[in-house]
């Protein structure tokens, strides 16, 4: 594991549990539901991993992107399908995408 991911994923954890110790259901019930429409379903798991992936190339969430860009990694996507995935959200989402897309890039070679 690269270290970026290793201290993504560290600091995600943290402060997720400093968000879930509240007693704020309304934020603990967007969380599970955030959790389940990723489970497979009729969709397999990394197809809506690459979907989450595009929604947040197009939003332009630095966060979201790499945590999306390390699910599909450890879902076994090649990088044939992580580039079409990225030119797909590139399209949608237009140029001002580009600096997202650069850093996914970046994240997705680091993590070979």
């Amino acid at each position: 594991m690269c270290d970026r991911v290793k201290q993504f994923r560290e600091e995600r954890e943290k402060l997720n549990d400093i968000i879930l110790s509240k007693e704020n259901v309304n934020i603990k019930r967007f969380f599970g539901i955030d959790s389940a429409v990723y489970r497979p379903g009729a969709l397999d798991e990394k197809t809506k991993e690459l979907l989450g992936l595009v929604g947040s190339l197009v939003l332009r969430c630095d966060d979201c992107i790499s945590y999306h860009c390390i699910r599909a990694k450890e879902l076994n996507t090649t990088d044939q399908e992580f580039e079409e995935v990225m030119s797909i959200g590139m399209v949608v989402g237009g140029s001002i995408t580009i600096p997202h897309l650069r850093r996914a890039f970046r994240l997705w070679e680091e993590m070979k």
